[in-house]
């Protein structure tokens, strides 16, 4: 089953992420995305915090950044099950 859009809690941060979640069925996933991998997606070096909302929206939305990353089913299914994405999961990436 292909996860669906979730909902968007925002930018945290202290841990430097975008939080969101995904849905697996009826299950919720909790997910983040690193600063650093939503400018690596945007192609650019540096986004400022006021600004980490609309870059998500705009770039690195759940839909296109689920799809274009490696997960491993193990995070989807885990207890807690979580997903925390960083550039590297999205290395060699169109």
């Amino acid at each position: 089953m292909a996860l669906e859009r979730g909902s968007i809690r925002g930018f945290e941060h202290h841990r430097m992420v975008m939080l969101f979640s995904m849905m697996d069925g009826e299950n919720e996933v909790p997910c983040a995305v690193s600063n650093l991998a939503m400018d690596e997606m945007d192609h650019v070096a540096w986004t400022t915090p006021d600004r980490r909302e609309e870059q998500f929206f705009a770039m690195a939305r759940p839909d296109r950044t689920m799809r274009h990353a490696k997960i491993p089913r193990r995070c989807i299914r885990g207890k807690p099950p979580g997903i925390i994405l960083r550039s590297l999961d999205f290395r060699d990436q169109p």
